[in-house]
């Protein structure tokens, strides 16, 4: 029987350095951490790229959002496991790796750091709009089905790489950070390709731009759920 409290993304030579877990506390400073600095960078390259007229490019935008994320697992992964997402966090629960009783202090502390990292983007960039919030640009079904779609290849990626002896290789945070990346290059100036009910959270709340939100707080925490049994089919020899 596999720990389910085990830290998601350990570094090779940090294997049984303590004995002692980390207490939720820690976890839960973790996640809050780790969401803040994934909005307030992500989302405040949105707002400098359009305020500069696209000094930072769509490109550049995109890859701050997985450079983020790779930073984040690799400073808060031995630690919270840097879920960082909500939808991450119950699709690591329905997949039996992750405590359901730990869903919902993660869930409330990726939310606030998404909430205070939009609050201090709002304080930098009093003019910005949206501040870098997820709107679709077409229809909100198109959409909704292409966030489900994104979530699922991010969160099969990840239950892939923090599995096993996966789980120990230095590339794990790469593949995820690469997997944002290039989700985020296509599908951004479709659907802002939030695939985290946290991330695009934020912005919509302190901007007051909810009319789509609903958008991005269901169709990644589908995604998610719809990846752990495509996960057990394709590694049947893993799942147990």
């Amino acid at each position: 029987m596999k720990d389910p409290e085990r830290p998601l993304f350990v570094r090779a030579n940090d294997i049984d350095t303590s004995t002692v877990p980390p207490l939720l506390t820690q976890c839960l400073v973790a996640e809050y951490c780790g969401t803040f600095g994934l909005v307030f960078i992500g989302t405040g390259a949105l707002v400098v790229n359009e305020m500069t007229g696209g000094d930072i490019t769509h490109v550049g935008v995109s890859l701050s959002f997985g450079l983020t994320v790779l930073a984040m697992i690799y400073a808060f992964g031995d630690v919270s496991g840097a879920h960082i997402n909500p939808a991450v966090t119950v699709g690591f629960w329905a997949s039996g790796r992750f405590d359901g009783k730990r869903v919902p202090g993660y869930v409330v502390a990726q939310c606030a750091g998404a909430l205070t990292a939009s609050g201090a983007v709002r304080m930098l960039f009093p003019a910005a709009a949206s501040l870098g919030g997820t709107v679709p640009s077409g229809s909100n079904s198109q959409a909704f089905v292409l966030e489900i779609i994104l979530t699922l290849i991010l969160m099969l990626v990840i239950l892939s790489v923090s599995f096993g002896a996966k789980e120990t290789g230095l590339l794990a945070g790469v593949a995820i950070g690469a997997v944002i990346a290039f989700e985020a290059l296509f599908a951004g100036p479709v659907s802002g390709a939030s695939m985290n009910p946290a991330r695009s959270l934020g912005p919509a709340i302190i901007a007051g731009e909810i009319h789509s939100l609903w958008v991005y707080l269901v169709a990644p925490v589908l995604g998610a759920l719809l990846a752990v049994p495509l996960y057990r089919v394709i590694h049947r020899h893993h799942a147990a």
